[in-house]
């Protein structure tokens, strides 16, 4: 414990670094040994198999979810060492879904590189996805704990739900807000509240500590999705890795289409339902798309729901004894909403 507080100290009042980057720093030796166990177990006899695991895992991604989990163990200290195997598992969940997914939306980019179904295939990317999700498991049976893989399992069953119902509001212009706080919560959210909850677990954490650590982690899941579907209508390709307006092109209802729709004319509306799903949609269109976005404050609008939830994740925090991880982990909330501007 003295050496994390330590390093805490050193790096709180570093000026240039984001919080994600003291994040980083703070987790960097269990990390370590996270990104030690991950290489490991990408390992197979069928060469395709590391290979196609390798390229999506050394692909740029921060690793959130798994420094999450490590951050969370940390923050109570009394921990068993399984945080390091639930981590690596909270990897290898992630990643599986981003294969499968870009198989299911045809994405032609991920993390800012062509992705994995463009160089080995739709059926080589959800093997592979399936292999990780196999190896993730062993991980949390490895540990024994039966309360952690109760959590991990639960949450891999409810993002599967997500995906389907997203595939299923597809280009659905009668898709509510509802609906869409349902896709997000099961799709991303789930994720993010389990790596932190099993993190707890992990760490030693009461009943009250999980309880706040899991309510941080699914609010900040809820407010990181809200801001990417943002992004995705104003941000930097780079930056977000994919092109800007592929939400649109793939049918994608997320809540800026869906408050723009609602209160669009007839002919702004057209304007949008004839890009919506169009793969060929030009930048010309989502242009004029973003514009009656903007007339509405789709936009903003949707950033002002993200921040309800980043306070409500700060507030989880607030029901646990005050330490540098504590605020390193509010920061690192205010970081995630404060990527949109």
């Amino acid at each position: 414990m003295q050496g994390t507080v330590s390093v805490l100290t050193q790096i709180k009042e570093d000026a240039v670094a984001t919080p994600v980057d003291r994040l980083v720093a703070a987790t960097a030796p269990d990390m370590a040994r996270v990104n030690e166990l991950i290489l490991s177990r990408a390992q197979s006899h069928v060469d395709m198999v590391p290979e196609l695991a390798r390229y999506l895992i050394d692909s740029g991604g921060k690793r959130l979810r798994p420094m999450l989990t490590v951050a969370s163990a940390m923050l109570f200290g009394k921990g068993t060492g399984n945080a390091i195997n639930f981590a690596a598992a909270v990897e290898f969940m992630h990643n599986a879904t981003l294969l499968h997914d870009d198989v299911v939306d045809e994405s032609d980019m991920r993390r800012g590189k062509p992705a994995a179904r463009m160089i080995w295939g739709n059926k080589a990317s959800i093997l592979v996805g399936d292999f990780l999700l196999g190896q993730a498991f062993m991980m949390m049976v490895e540990t024994g704990d039966i309360v952690s893989l109760g959590v991990l399992s639960s949450a891999s069953a409810v993002m599967a739900e997500g995906e389907v119902l997203q595939l299923a509001k597809t280009g659905d212009v009668s898709t509510s807000p509802a609906d869409y706080s349902e896709v997000i919560r099961a799709k991303t959210a789930v994720l993010f509240e389990a790596a932190c909850q099993v993190g707890a677990i992990s760490g030693g954490a009461d009943t009250a500590g999980r309880q706040a650590l899991s309510q941080y982690g699914l609010e900040l899941g809820i407010a990181f999705q809200l801001v990417d579907d943002v992004l995705d209508y104003g941000g930097q390709a780079g930056t977000l890795g994919k092109n800007t307006g592929d939400d649109l092109r793939e049918g994608k209802m997320t809540l800026p289409v869906i408050l723009a729709l609602a209160e669009g004319t007839a002919e702004e509306r057209e304007t949008i339902t004839t890009a919506l799903g169009d793969p060929d949609a030009t930048a010309d269109q989502v242009s004029a798309v973003v514009a009656i976005m903007n007339r509405y404050r789709a936009l903003s609008r949707t950033l002002d729901q993200a921040r309800v939830h980043a306070r409500a994740a700060q507030r989880a925090l607030e029901a646990l004894p005050a330490s540098d991880m504590q605020t390193l982990l509010a920061d690192v909330v205010e970081y995630s909403v404060s990527r949109a501007y």
